[in-house]
């Protein structure tokens, strides 16, 4: 046995009048004054940006060499002033984007955070917490505990249920697809099915865990964009019958292109027959589970076995929020429990949970603290008020294009999300001139006008695309650009009637 020193070893370091030892001379630290006036000049420069959004434009952006030209700098040797930094980086950086808040923000899948959600990612990084285990992190862990009980409930999963935060429906998708393989006992061949409306994260995600490509399979859609039922139970026979091993069926709740909503009920008694996995991309169109009109129209979401939503999508938080939960808990535990000698000193005890048990992440931010502060700020009576405008919104945009004589409705609307195209009652255009004429709209709204909008192909049909989902999005917003939509395919035609570039 080593013998036990006699006290403290004295260290080399001299002492301040307090006891410690001197300041580390990487001048990393600022003076409490200097951290205060620059918190308020972020938060200032901040506001001003969310109360000017509405009279810019929902896009900014600029080519790669003038932006490297301006910004491809060897770092400096001795600091500037931190103001001037923060300036820059509000002046001169962070403007170029993509500006999701925007209210005629229509592309992708827009959003608009909180403001509490702004202020607790400022906290948490504040507090610099790392959530991996309840050693590092009890009160954020039990917070972490709390929103996913609020989403279980939400969705109606049993109180076996449960969860974990994750950067985003990526990350959602991968660790479902890792509980599944390892659910069905990590099978050869392992082959997963989805729509062929499928969000390309699906994909991503079962070739990430093995999952050969010819073993990812691509179900056709009904007229709706749903997916087809009886061509998912013909092509898992199939592929049982040549030796393939189905282990998870994705269902959308909520298609990136058209907001279509797959026969959840249905999809769930042919798993549940069948004993294969469902999972249920909710990323968008999860949380409007929280209205009355969601809720029926996700009914069957509860019967999966795992379900991803985005909480910085439909519920208003800043990016990263998304989530997984599993109709049981053990399943992720079982996936993703691994024992390491470093960590040993973080277990602590029954129910007391490690979410690095749970997914992919060691190191983890507080997610969880954004969303409750939201939530406990407005309450949820206004989220569901602002989850349920986009709906409204979307059913009147439909009403619009339907009483519009030159434009066209290629889906109905779905949740938030409306398909649709220049294509005039009057003029009998085929295929390839609609494609170029409603090309050349997209373009000049991208270009002209203050919205910003994206495309799709819907059965090889170019469709324009509204996603109108943002709390600060009001009909004025969402009727002035079906107007300027109008406006440039009445002038595109006028030009060239018969839609030749």
């Amino acid at each position: 046995m080593a013998e036990h020193s006699e006290g403290p070893r004295e260290t080399t370091s001299p002492k301040n009048e307090s006891g410690r030892g001197s300041e580390p001379p990487d001048g990393l630290r600022m003076a409490p004054e200097l951290m205060l006036d620059l918190a308020r000049k972020a938060a200032e420069l901040l506001v001003e940006r969310i109360e000017s959004l509405p009279q810019e434009s929902a896009w900014e952006g600029d080519f790669h060499q003038i932006l490297a030209d301006q910004l491809m700098e060897d770092p400096p040797e001795h600091g500037r002033p931190a103001e001037e930094v923060l300036e820059r980086a509000a002046r001169k950086i962070l403007p170029i984007a993509l500006r999701l808040d925007h209210p005629r923000q229509f592309a992708f899948v827009p959003t608009a955070p909180t403001w509490p959600g702004v202020l607790a990612d400022f906290m948490a990084a504040g507090y610099n917490v790392n959530q991996c285990t309840w050693l590092t992190s009890s009160g954020p862990s039990q917070l972490e505990l709390v929103v996913i009980d609020w989403l279980r409930r939400w969705i109606g999963y049993p109180e076996s249920a449960g969860g974990l935060l994750t950067s985003g429906g990526s990350a959602a998708s991968l660790d479902a697809f890792v509980a599944a393989r390892e659910n069905a006992g990590h099978p050869e061949r392992a082959t997963v099915y989805m729509s062929d409306q499928s969000h390309s994260a699906q994909v991503r995600a079962a070739r990430i865990i093995g999952v050969r490509p010819e073993c990812i399979r691509k179900i056709p859609c009904d007229e709706r964009f749903r997916l087809d039922v009886e061509a998912l139970a013909r092509i898992v026979a199939e592929d049982r019958a040549a030796g393939f091993n189905p282990i998870a069926v994705c269902a959308n709740a909520g298609a990136g292109s058209t907001g279509a909503i797959d026969p959840l009920e249905a999809m769930a008694d042919y798993c549940e027959a069948e004993r294969i996995w469902l999972h249920v991309d909710a990323a968008y169109g999860g949380f409007a589970i929280v209205t009355e009109r969601g809720k029926a129209l996700l009914q069957g979401i509860e019967r999966a076995d795992s379900i991803g939503l985005d909480a910085h999508k439909w519920f208003f938080q800043p990016y990263e929020a998304g989530g997984l939960l599993v109709k049981n808990a053990r399943t992720l535990e079982n996936a993703f429990v691994i024992p390491h000698d470093m960590l040993q000193d973080t277990i602590w005890g029954a129910n007391h949970p490690n979410f690095s048990d749970r997914g992919l992440q060691l190191s983890r931010s507080v997610r969880a603290l954004k969303i409750w502060m939201s939530v406990q700020t407005f309450g949820m009576a206004a989220f569901r008020r602002a989850v349920s405008n986009g709906m409204e919104l979307a059913v009147r945009a439909e009403e619009y294009i339907r009483a519009s004589p030159i434009l066209e409705m290629l889906n109905p609307a779905s949740l938030g999300i409306v398909c649709f195209r220049v294509n005039p009652e009057t003029t009998a255009l085929d295929e390839e001139a609609l494609g170029k004429i409603n090309r050349n709209v997209l373009a000049r709204v991208f270009w002209e006008d203050p919205a910003f909008m994206s495309s799709t192909m819907l059965r090889k049909k170019f469709s324009l695309r509204l996603c109108i989902i943002n709390h600060t999005t009001t009909w004025d917003d969402v009727r002035e650009t079906l107007e300027a939509i109008e406006r440039f395919g009445r002038e595109a035609l006028l030009k060239n009637p018969e839609g030749r570039t």
